[in-house]
């Protein structure tokens, strides 16, 4: 048995289920709002910047957002269409006051995100996503060509989902990995 593992053909079988392995996609991710900005009111250089950041993003179930801010200073809500196009900041779905705030989306839908601080959403700081479709706007490309029935969630903060098991591009990875390490470990035995 001690011998086994400086086998070639050891070596070589571990070797290739690290390629196949390193070659797995990855399904979910976290973006950083307004990457190398923080979360904050838009500058006057920068007025769009949600805007230009979420053009760029396609988001879906398991992705995350990260909002940096100083904890002192601001906050973030999640909130309805209405108090996204009011500004309003009573009643929020969520509020998150951390500094480092993480939200999931564990559902398809339409999300609304401001400051918490009154004054910064009429500033520009607020954010529109919408998942599933691939799209995604802030203040200047706002929700208004979407339809009045968008359908609109409650809190949706949670930890991230597995893929979903029906799925068979996100299943067809598992079970090779899965008959390699079988083979493997058959090969490992002496039984094939």
């Amino acid at each position: 048995m001690a011998n086994l593992r400086s086998s070639p053909r050891y070596q070589f079988l571990l070797g290739l289920q690290f390629l196949l392995l390193a070659q797995s996609r990855v399904w979910c991710y976290q973006y950083k709002v307004g990457d190398l900005d923080a979360w904050g009111i838009p500058t006057s250089a920068n007025p769009q910047v949600y805007t230009k950041w979420s053009k760029y993003h396609e988001f879906k179930i398991g992705d995350s957002l990260l909002f940096l801010y100083p904890p002192s200073q601001d906050s973030v809500i999640q909130v309805t269409e209405q108090s996204y196009k009011d500004c309003n900041l009573k009643d929020p779905i969520l509020y998150m006051n951390n500094g480092n705030s993480l939200f999931n989306f564990t559902a398809e839908g339409v999300f609304y995100f401001t400051s918490g601080e009154p004054g910064n959403c009429e500033k520009g700081q607020k954010l529109y996503i919408a998942t599933g479709n691939g799209t995604a706007y802030s203040p200047a490309y706002g929700p208004s060509g979407l339809p009045d029935s968008a359908p609109s969630y409650t809190n949706v903060f949670g930890s991230i989902p597995a893929p979903p098991s029906s799925s068979p591009s996100q299943s067809v990875p598992l079970v090779i990995m899965a008959v390699i390490g079988f083979v493997v470990c058959a090969l490992l035995n002496g039984n094939l």
